[in-house]
């Protein structure tokens, strides 16, 4: 969730629980987003996995992992995070573009490399990169949208990260909760595996 304002954290997070979302992430670049870790946390207890998303350096890492992160997600190539979560035992979905990117973060201990920007890159990018390196755990992210979910599962994705298309702004400054866990069951329905 990259929103201005997460005072509605703890609502959001039930409506797409409630619709099947499995994974939160709250991402940093808003300074309420370790509270909102917390609370969600809190409240939602085991019926979701809460992680910090936007986290660039170890101090952040430490600091969502001290709020309750049970994950971490950083946009690029982060190897001090990484680190941070391998010695705290939270799992890492590190950034990369490249080949070399994905790699390394792979070889450095990154439990899943998050592919971004996905909109740009495509479907094929995933499977080509999957091609000589099927070991990697690939999650694309960034333009992940209904209508080609799918597509990227079935070109070998580990699983994919939605955004502003789940999080849509109207249906969250409306407070239109059940539109938000409908829409969720659409995203998870649409992006469900067929085997």
């Amino acid at each position: 969730m990259r929103l201005d304002d997460l005072s509605e954290a703890l609502a959001i997070g039930r409506a797409l629980t409630d619709g099947g979302i499995t994974a939160l992430e709250y991402t940093l670049t808003n300074p309420e987003a370790l509270d909102a870790i917390m609370r969600v946390r809190a409240e939602l207890g085991e019926a979701v996995l809460v992680g910090a998303g936007t986290v660039l350096d170890a101090p952040g890492a430490r600091n969502a992992i001290a709020a309750g992160a049970q994950f971490l997600v950083s946009p690029t190539l982060e190897p001090a995070v990484i680190a941070c979560g391998r010695e705290q035992d939270v799992p890492v979905i590190c950034g990369a573009m490249t080949p070399s990117e994905i790699l390394t973060a792979h070889r450095l201990g990154a439990d899943l490399v998050k592919v971004f920007p996905a909109r740009t890159l495509g479907p094929a990018y995933i499977k080509d990169v999957l091609a000589p390196l099927p070991a990697l755990r690939l999650v694309p992210t960034g333009g992940i949208e209904l209508d080609n979910c799918r597509a990227f599962l079935d070109a070998g994705a580990y699983t994919v990260g939605l955004g502003s298309a789940l999080i849509d702004p109207h249906l969250v400054a409306t407070a239109d909760w059940p539109a938000l866990t409908a829409l969720s069951r659409r995203y998870v329905q649409a992006c469900s595996r067929a085997d």
